[in-house]
């Protein structure tokens, strides 16, 4: 009788032997003041057998058990040892295992999970888990406006108008300066100033300066050019329609990109300043300039905005040491004339037309969790 009830408790331990499937076991290594956390999936009917030890025989703050995301199934606090405790799987789900630090020093701990299956054919269960992102989308009812349809308006508008529109060169300046020589008592260093014409701006008539260019040129042999260059602009322009009659005119205009220059005779220095350069310029001091040279003959256009009002100066200066110089300075602008008239239009408007209506929106959550691997190893 002894030895059949031996040899039946040998046989029921080894059922149970067979039954029990080891999930993990592992050496943890915790950092000071963290949580270790391990996930693993565990199948309905099972039953989880868990052993912790603290190699060290130190205290670990805080070991739990709790199926996710925060059911807790055991805890237990400041323990070197946790002794094959048992957890009863009512369902499917993922269970969390953590082990929390919050001392100054690190603790290694061996653990040790196992699981009883409820049969023998499920003693093949994956407690593999992966984190798993989802969407879901939730359609939210709203009232709004919506657009049914469009209707056309026909709106009568006044507008402002053109009617009369020339453009004319006017001539600024035209001046023949002497500069003396460095050798004589009087300064070898003179200027020259100008005032562009000022815009007049109203609301049935503007005159506004669009452009103007300049010419320096010394001695006769500057003014021989000059006119072999106005003998050719009147070839040019003969029998077509222009608002300029010089060259210099062409020139502000941009019309003409190149006007004839002497090669031989006397220079001079120059400078176009502002009336506080002017004063440096005549010290020999350093001066700011919108253009500057040295030559027997020279020319410019402007049609900066900035640069088409106020007033200039050009400075002359002459490095010959005993004879003076004549030097011919002429300013060109183009003015642009404009008049305007009042009329009438017709704007036509495309208009929608809103109803209010319920409409459906979706609105979209992302959430990301741990899943159970959903297949069994063969």
């Amino acid at each position: 009788m002894k030895q059949f009830i031996l040899l039946f408790l040998l046989f029921a331990n080894s059922i149970i032997a067979q039954k029990t499937v080891k999930v993990t076991e592992q050496t943890l290594r915790i950092k000071p003041n963290t949580t270790e956390e391990l996930l693993f999936g565990f199948n309905e009917g099972d039953k989880i057998v868990f052993t912790f030890t603290e190699e060290n025989g130190k205290k670990i703050s805080e070991v739990s058990v709790s199926e996710f995301p925060d059911v807790t199934r055991f805890k237990v606090l400041d323990v070197k040892r946790v002794k094959k405790e048992a957890i009863d799987v009512s369902h499917k789900s993922v269970y969390k295992f953590q082990f929390k630090n919050d001392h100054d020093e690190p603790l290694t701990g061996n653990l040790l999970i196992q699981r009883i299956p409820a049969s023998e054919n499920l003693s093949a269960f994956n407690t593999s888990v992966k984190w798993v992102t989802e969407q879901d989308t939730v359609w939210n009812s709203a009232t709004k406006e919506v657009v049914v349809g469009y209707d056309t308006l026909k709106v009568q508008k006044t507008r402002k108008v053109a009617y009369y529109e020339k453009k004319y060169e006017e001539m600024v300046l035209d001046k023949s300066q002497r500069v003396n020589a460095k050798t004589t008592f009087d300064s070898s260093t003179t200027s020259v100033f100008f005032t562009l014409p000022k815009n007049e701006i109203s609301e049935a008539e503007t005159k506004k300066v669009i452009a103007w260019a300049y010419w320096i040129g010394v001695g006769k042999e500057s003014n021989e050019y000059w006119n072999q260059n106005r003998k050719m602009i009147v070839g040019a322009v003969q029998g077509v329609a222009s608002y300029f009659t010089t060259p210099l005119g062409g020139i502000a205009a941009g019309a003409i990109t190149n006007l004839a220059l002497p090669s031989n005779g006397e220079d001079v220095e120059y400078a176009l300043v502002n009336e506080e350069n002017k004063k440096l310029f005549l010290e020999s001091k350093p001066v700011k300039s919108y253009d500057f040279g040295k030559g027997i003959a020279a020319y410019k256009r402007f049609t900066e905005p900035n640069l088409l009002q106020g007033k200039y100066f050009v400075m002359l200066k002459n490095d010959n040491y005993v004879q003076a110089i004549d030097v011919n300075v002429k300013i060109s602008a183009i003015v642009e004339h404009k008049k305007y008239k009042t009329e009438t239009y017709t704007d036509v408007q495309i208009m929608p037309k809103y109803e209010k209506k319920i409409v459906s929106e979706p609105a979209i959550t992302t959430r990301t969790f741990p899943a159970i691997f959903d297949y069994t190893r063969k």
